[in-house]
């Protein structure tokens, strides 16, 4: 240790106020690093479920466009078989 750092002032050495200033310093370095990290995580994160928000919405679509093509194709077949009963006699059995 150097003179300087044995010189107090009302109780408080120079050593004290640098470890202090140090200590301090490396704390707000420690909570900056941290801050900006989860900064980042929570951008990607953001990023992330707006993609998959998008990608569920081209699922919906899809699905409500077969639903759709299959709901048609089943009148369809409806009304395939009420004209064909429509037009086929009825045979009743003697009884």
């Amino acid at each position: 240790m150097t003179a300087i750092e044995h010189k107090e002032l009302k109780g408080i050495t120079v050593r004290n106020l640098v470890v202090t200033i140090v200590s301090t310093a490396s704390i707000v370095a420690s909570v900056m690093t941290t801050y900006f990290g989860l900064e980042t995580d929570i951008r990607d994160i953001k990023t992330s479920q707006a993609t998959e928000t998008r990608i569920n919405n081209i699922r919906l679509k899809i699905l409500e466009n077969d639903v759709a093509l299959l709901q048609k194709q089943v009148d369809e077949i409806k009304l395939f078989r009420s004209e064909h009963l429509a037009a086929t006699p009825s045979v009743k059995s003697p009884r």
